[in-house]
């Protein structure tokens, strides 16, 4: 089995040049009605994730990262406020931003290639036999060429985040959402996959031109990121916005990584 994420060669003409910013949240705010009353979840949250920028948004739990996520990728709508892809607003899902979820998501009566076709299921545009042909190439290109028709239950946790990974390669995006996409695996596999995914930001054939991941795993986000937002708790808002000028692949041991480390884990106390 392939230990890489190997992304397929897209054509140019798929690949849409940008000179602003991939995705940006503006002024994002979310209310729960909770009885007669508003729960206040964010308040007044702006981000933007450009061309070849790795944004992880953190913060205390509970705070609202993940519903943020969720509304960037057209999942939930905000009470007030705008989220733009290539200046062009989201109000739904679109077939440009994928997401990879924290608990795989994998439908268990499905193989590892249902669940990856299932999830091009809205592309109309596709047939069936090209639905089937890319699913079986994304399989291969994260990694689990051999293993199709095996069913989620037969896989070990690393497995099922791929086939996770896989549904969103499909889809070809030019953004990649992740909500604590390593959280549950052990602590090997998630290294692997933590540069198998930033190998796709900067691999030139790929589609994908920016990633925004939700972490409360301070190390990860010190390795990953070129961008961190910082929430408050909730009603979350921004604290600090950190650009991460460090030199790559990140040295885990040397004394700059330990001061954005350090940093990080100040702001989040």
């Amino acid at each position: 089995m392939s230990s890489g994420l190997e992304s397929r060669h897209i054509a140019p003409d798929k690949i849409v040049a940008t000179t602003g910013p991939v995705i940006s949240a503006e002024h994002i705010r979310l209310d729960y009605k909770k009885e007669k009353e508003q729960l206040p979840v964010l308040d007044d949250v702006s981000l933007n994730a450009c061309k070849d920028e790795f944004v992880t948004i953190t913060g205390p739990s509970g705070c609202g990262k993940s519903t943020l996520l969720r509304i960037i990728g057209g999942l939930l709508k905000p009470t007030s406020g705008t989220v733009k892809f290539l200046n062009d607003p989201i109000t739904k899902p679109r077939t440009e931003i994928s997401m990879i979820f924290q608990n795989f998501v994998l439908l268990p009566w499905r193989t590892a290639l249902e669940n990856v076709t299932f999830g091009l299921s809205s592309r109309d545009d596709l047939s069936e036999d090209q639905k089937k042909e890319r699913a079986t190439s994304a399989l291969e290109d994260a990694g689990l060429k051999g293993f199709e028709n095996v069913y989620p239950g037969e896989l070990s946790g690393g497995m099922k985040q791929r086939v996770g990974i896989a549904r969103a390669l499909a889809l070809e995006p030019q953004a990649l959402l992740m909500d604590e996409p390593f959280s549950s695996l052990d602590n090997i596999t998630a290294d692997h996959l933590r540069k198998e995914i930033y190998s796709l930001l900067i691999n030139p054939s790929s589609p994908i031109q920016t990633v925004i991941m939700v972490s409360h795993n301070v190390e990860e986000i010190v390795e990953l990121s070129d961008k961190v937002v910082v929430l408050s708790p909730r009603p979350a808002h921004v604290v600090a916005t950190l650009k991460i000028e460090m030199p790559r692949p990140r040295n885990k041991k040397s004394e700059e990584f330990f001061a954005w480390v350090d940093k990080l884990y100040s702001l989040l106390a």
